[in-house]
């Protein structure tokens, strides 16, 4: 490319005056700043040594929360998060908004999302399911969601950081409470 670009300015040079030549060579150099940022900026410099995965299968029968909680003990996860997890229950237990209870049914169900953040410290997970018509339910994930052939999950965490659950006097409940380690 210095090739290319010193070729060019010779040739400028010959068919131009000095006057222009100033012109030209500021130009030159704000294209060539211009590639450089450009080349740059494609440049990936994002690391994910520090994030770690894993994956698990559930069985049928198996308890959903029950099950990533004593995964999330095993593997001593104090900061992660639920990246995918697709399934099927035959009974959910589901805590819908601004509601003091559960709710709970039987039959089958497919999971289509569950999301949020798990720690030894406490976990906080919402789920949202399907029935056969589609129609679509979620809310705050409870023991009492039954494994009906599968739960496919991926869960990711991160030794950057500590999650701790606690009051903090913004809610009544046991609040996200994030150290950076």
């Amino acid at each position: 490319m210095l090739k290319l670009l010193k070729n060019l300015t010779v040739y400028l040079k010959l068919i131009l005056s000095n006057q222009n030549m100033i012109k030209i060579n500021i130009l030159l150099l704000l294209f060539v700043f211009s590639i450089n940022l450009f080349l740059q900026s494609c440049k990936t410099k994002t690391t994910m040594s520090n994030v770690h995965s894993f994956a698990i299968r559930l069985l049928p029968g198996q308890d959903l929360n029950e099950r990533i909680q004593e995964f999330v003990v095993q593997k001593n996860i104090k900061a992660g998060w639920i990246s995918t997890c697709v399934g099927s229950l035959t009974q959910y237990n589901i805590r819908f908004a601004n509601q003091p209870e559960g709710s709970s049914d039987i039959g089958h169900y497919e999971i289509v999302s569950l999301t949020g953040t798990i720690s030894v410290n406490g976990s906080h997970l919402h789920i949202s399911v399907s029935d056969s018509t589609g129609k679509t339910i979620g809310g705050h994930l409870l023991k009492g969601c039954k494994i009906y052939t599968t739960a496919e999950i991926v869960i990711l965490s991160s030794y950057n950081f500590q999650f701790n659950r606690e009051k903090d006097g913004t809610t009544p409940w046991d609040e996200l409470q994030i150290t950076e380690n």
